[in-house]
């Protein structure tokens, strides 16, 4: 029997215990536009685990809207809202909850909070617009799918309250990214628009209506086309290309409040 060198065999498990205790570190900026929120200290090892759900979310976002956007601009003659409600569910809502669910595990609050907001807008919206629920149709006696001045005058303030919260995200995006910044303004104008959209036809107005429905879907078509650049910017980091895309880092721009009392302290020290 060959005899085993024991001496041999402990160094190699050392060894081995040491790339086990080894771990990629990434840079803040690189973090950020990964996980779409400034790098802050989180315990546990789930990053090490799972991957980015961070792209998830953004596909959700660009898939789901993207066709809404060409329908509110009457682009090739699309219309109505029926076509694309199975891409709310499934992309929209689906996509966007889960990935914030991720996010909420890897202790992502930001990018958590945007992603379970706006999934529930879609879940919301598809349910609005599909028949079963009779979310529109209870407004008419003869059960139709018109929409009523009394839904609109009702449906402008829902979207009162999201062009509210994506200017939420409008303030909190200037510590990320330039990209970002992008998709929460042109969602902040675009709800806007909707909502004095539903509030002008309802009130008769359907000339205004109209145009302002054409201007809500420019908006989001804006913010799409942003997503779909910052999901190849993701993308390409996952992979490690060669190359970066740039998303305008504006981490260095605003400066933390953890970072503002650091320095503070080491002033004083």
């Amino acid at each position: 029997m060959d005899k085993i060198n024991v001496d041999s065999y402990g160094d190699e498990h050392a060894n081995d215990l040491k790339r086990t205790n080894t771990y990629l570190s990434i840079s803040p900026e690189l973090f950020e536009k990964l996980y779409l929120s400034p790098k802050a200290q989180t315990y546990g090892e789930l990053r090490r685990t799972f991957g980015n759900p961070t792209p998830v979310g953004v596909l959700g976002f660009c898939v789901a809207l993207t066709p809404v956007s060409a329908e509110l601009m009457g682009w090739r003659g699309a219309s109505g809202t029926s076509a694309t409600i199975g891409a709310s569910y499934s992309f929209g809502a689906t996509l966007l909850m889960l990935s914030g669910i991720a996010e909420f595990l890897l202790g992502n609050t930001f990018p958590s909070v945007v992603f379970l907001a706006y999934g529930s807008h879609f879940l919301t919206m598809a349910i609005t617009y599909t028949p079963f629920f009779a979310a529109i149709s209870s407004y008419n006696a003869d059960g139709s799918q018109e929409q009523s001045p009394a839904f609109l005058a009702t449906f402008g303030f829902y979207a009162v309250c999201m062009t509210t919260l994506s200017f939420i995200f409008l303030i909190c995006s200037l510590r990320t990214n330039a990209v970002y910044v992008t998709v929460f303004a042109s969602g902040a104008i675009g709800f806007g628009l909707f909502s004095g959209a539903a509030w002008n036809i309802a009130g008769g107005n359907d000339t205004v209506g109209k145009h302002l429905i054409v201007g809500t879907g420019a908006c989001f078509f804006v913010a799409c086309m942003a997503g779909w650049y910052l999901l190849f910017a993701i993308m390409m980091t996952a992979v490690d290309m060669p190359f970066a895309v740039p998303v305008g880092d504006l981490s260095t721009m605003i400066k933390g409040m953890s970072d503002v009392e650091r320095n503070n302290q080491q002033r004083t020290e």
